[in-house]
């Protein structure tokens, strides 16, 4: 059984301190909490102590990181654009820094085993999104892929 995992990344308008990044931190809280109680997210893993690599530094903002796994690709689509999330991703111009330039904001993939994801391993995913554009290596929502590689539509 195949596992997906998904890593974000955006820049806070404002310290991590500042009163904006501490609600979007408060958000964030619950929105894992809701993540949790579907039953279809298995693993966070914490961004502390992580280095920030130089792609995840654009803008003069502050790096934020999420990485997780969950059970299936429609288990993560479908908390990703529905309650909580799909709120936060309304007001994240409230938090979140906007780009001049197109920027990805996330990267998925497919692991066999969950003990194989790392920070790392979702960095190499992101790049190689950066370079190639979205394969059943790297991928994005609008273009997906099934666990074995083959192009897929979400419905």
């Amino acid at each position: 059984m195949a596992f997906v995992s998904i890593y974000t990344v955006g820049m806070l308008k404002h310290h991590y301190d500042h009163p904006a990044s501490r609600e979007f931190y408060e958000v964030g809280h619950q929105v894992m909490r809701q993540a949790a109680k579907t039953g279809q997210l298995i693993e966070e893993f914490s961004p502390f102590g992580v280095a920030i690599p130089e792609e995840a530094k654009k803008g003069d903002g502050f790096p934020v990181l999420t990485l997780t796994v969950w059970k299936s690709l429609h288990g993560l689509y479908r908390f990703s654009y529905s309650g909580q999330h799909s709120q936060a991703m309304r007001d994240r111009s409230k938090w979140i820094e906007s780009y001049p330039e197109k920027h990805l904001s996330y990267v998925v993939w497919w692991t066999e085993k969950v003990k194989d994801v790392s920070w790392q391993e979702a960095f190499k995913r992101y790049n190689f999104y950066l370079k190639h554009g979205p394969t059943s290596f790297a991928f994005d929502f609008k273009h997906t892929f099934d666990e074995k590689g083959e192009k897929y539509v979400i419905k």
